[in-house]
């Protein structure tokens, strides 16, 4: 039976698998395949964002190699934000909690 990490780690990659290439190269996510991706997957997310450019904004800051499509690896570098972001928020909570 695999771990916690390993079924996360699992997950993480069956996302991306999922959505990328289904308009182009299998093994990269296009604009419209993240787009996808983040009203699928992070729909609170992105209900709570204002910013109607934020796909094109994600996009820019995570396209390393500027080839306009997001490799596994850009991914990542995505979730991990969003993970360390929703860490610090829950840890803030905890602590006004404790006050």
């Amino acid at each position: 039976m695999p771990s916690q990490l390993e079924s996360a780690m699992d997950a993480l990659i069956c996302v991306f698998y999922n959505y990328s290439g289904n308009e182009g190269d299998k093994y990269k996510l296009n604009k419209g395949e993240l787009k996808q991706l983040l009203n699928s997957e992070l729909t609170d997310f992105l209900m709570s964002q204002k910013d109607p450019m934020l796909v094109e904004k994600i996009m820019n800051d995570l396209d390393s190699n500027k080839d306009n499509e997001l490799d596994f690896n850009e991914f990542v570098v995505l979730v991990s934000a969003l993970t360390v972001a929703c860490n610090d928020f829950f840890q803030e909570q905890h602590k006004k909690k404790a006050k």
